[in-house]
């Protein structure tokens, strides 16, 4: 294995950035929640907003590729729209309002 647990958080931070087209200013607004080894080929990273419930989960292989096919979780509804998202920049809340409708 090539890829160290903060090599691959760093990709799957990336990628989650690329997929959403979120700017670099607003990198700081994700955390890496933790980075772990899977078999011998790749690694689960599981990538936050801190101070939110919402989860993304992103495989990272050892080639240095994430699966497009990455799992979100959040205990709460889209529906819900906007009303605990009032503190963060639009972007961040737009994602999480669409992850959250889309799961």
């Amino acid at each position: 294995m090539l890829l160290t647990a903060t090599d691959a958080g760093h990709i799957a931070l990336e990628f989650l950035l690329a997929d959403w087209n979120i700017l670099e200013e607003y990198r700081d607004w994700f955390a890496i929640l933790n980075s772990r080894l899977v078999g011998e080929t790749w690694y689960i990273v599981e990538l936050a907003v801190p101070g939110f419930p919402d989860r993304w989960y992103i495989q990272v292989y050892d080639t240095g590729e994430c699966d497009p096919n990455y799992t979100f979780k959040s205990p709460l509804n889209g529906s819900d729209g906007f009303l605990d998202l009032g503190n963060v920049p639009e972007i961040i809340a737009e994602v999480l309002v669409s992850e959250r409708k889309s799961r």
